[in-house]
């Protein structure tokens, strides 16, 4: 069962194969669902600092009854902490509101604030200060894993030039219809775990011909398509849900699409069109 699974991160620390996505869940409502992930058996909840939920995630994971040591909990520095102090401080920010002396996993959110997200400027040297934060926290033990959102070849390159401590994880959207083969390679070939998010391209995948074509052929939703074909890549996907109906249907990916079929997937035409979530910026708006 997928929920029973773990990826080894670069520093041996174990992280779920599948998690919850708390994105636009609010911090009254995220209580609630991180009880019911839990009960369903999820064990790897990710927030961050931006969703505005932190607090709620920390009453939920007080509420389950089950053992921190048992769950894992990512979350993230906010986009637009471009220095080493103002990063130190957001750290211990997110502790306390977390409610936690450990938190597994925290990683940058952007390389660049969401009002310059994909301008030119890269801000190397802010990642680079915000970067040395989190390799301190981790030294320190209140970090057990540390790592990257958002971030391209050139963005890891820049941190990869300077570091002590290897990002661990970087958490980029992927999804059919939006697949970027070679930042994942790039990834992978250098020992850091890909995290995909919106895996189901926030939706509108579920209105797609041809995925929902190829998700009957294999009795499944286009959710649990969606989830396995993240899966099959060799990344860790995060659907976004405070629904139980949805966390035990995304749950339900145990079955392998074809070799061939993969090949369908991958090469789906590239979503430009996210509907109303094109504002976003990592959809390509801006805020």
């Amino acid at each position: 069962m997928i929920l029973q699974e773990t990826y080894s991160l670069s520093n041996g620390v174990d992280i779920p194969k599948l998690g919850l996505g708390t994105w636009m869940v609010s911090d009254s409502d995220v209580e609630q669902a991180v009880v019911d992930a839990v009960a369903l058996g999820y064990r790897h909840i990710d927030t961050a600092q931006a969703y505005q939920n932190e607090a709620g995630v920390g009453r939920g994971l007080k509420a389950v009854g089950v053992p921190r040591d048992d769950l894992f909990l990512t979350t993230k520095l906010a986009a637009e902490v471009k220095s080493y102090d103002a990063a130190v401080e957001a750290i211990d920010a997110s502790l306390k509101a977390l409610g936690v002396d450990v938190i597994d996993l925290m990683i940058i959110h952007s390389p660049q604030p969401w009002m310059q997200y994909g301008e030119e400027d890269r801000f190397f040297e802010g990642n680079r200060e915000a970067w040395r934060a989190l390799e301190d926290a981790y030294t320190a033990g209140k970090l057990r894993a540390i790592g990257v959102s958002n971030f391209q070849e050139v963005d890891l390159d820049n941190l990869l030039s300077s570091c002590r401590i290897e990002p661990m994880v970087n958490q980029i959207l992927v999804h059919v219809g939006k697949t970027p083969k070679a930042l994942i390679a790039y990834c992978q070939d250098k020992g850091i775990l890909v995290e995909a998010y919106s895996p189901i391209a926030h939706g509108v995948l579920l209105e797609h011909d041809a995925v929902g074509a190829m998700a009957e052929k294999y009795g499944v939703s286009v959710p649990q398509l969606s989830i396995r074909y993240d899966l099959q890549l060799g990344l860790l996907p995060l659907p976004k849900t405070a629904n139980p109906a949805h966390m035990k249907d995304n749950a339900g990916v145990d079955f392998t699409i074809s070799d061939e079929d993969m090949e369908v997937l991958k090469n789906v035409p590239q979503i430009e069109d996210y509907g109303e979530a094109s504002v976003m910026p990592v959809f390509g708006g801006k805020l």
